[in-house]
């Protein structure tokens, strides 16, 4: 039986979706032309795995000639959040704020964040009740 195929990206597939993010569509060739991080990938490997994205629907095909020429079906955005609620669900109970929580007492985050953070909250803040998430981010970044 083949192993199970994950609905989020594996590394390979997300260097293969930036590409295709920025440029709008390519060939496998253009992939692997324009792939610039290290180590290079094979073109079978490239078509490969573009074949498994079409399977989980982020790219389709359209015939050029002989060549298949890919384009994403699923957006940057789109597939950042559904990475994001992957993450959150696995990880933290489904729990936005644990997120949140955990990002914030990690020593990596800077004041200059912390700052466009409040900003963020303030903003939200205003625009519907404040949340105890921004009152917990707000004590914390003081």
């Amino acid at each position: 039986m083949p192993p199970r195929q994950s609905g989020t990206l594996t590394e390979a597939e997300l260097r293969i979706m930036n590409v295709l993010w920025l440029k709008g569509s390519g060939t496998v060739q253009q992939v692997l032309d324009s792939i610039i991080q290290k180590p290079t990938l094979a073109y079978n490997s490239i078509l490969t795995t573009i074949r498994v994205l079409e399977r989980k629907g982020y790219l389709k095909h359209l015939k050029d000639g002989r060549a298949h020429v890919y384009t994403p079906l699923v957006g940057q955005k789109e597939a950042t959040r559904s990475e994001i609620r992957h993450l959150v669900s696995r990880f933290f109970k489904n729990s936005h704020e644990q997120l949140v929580l955990n990002l914030l007492e990690d020593q990596g985050i800077g004041a200059e964040e912390i700052g466009r953070l409040r900003q963020m909250l303030d903003q939200k803040g205003t625009d519907s009740k404040e949340t105890d998430l921004a009152k917990k981010v707000r004590s914390d970044a003081k």
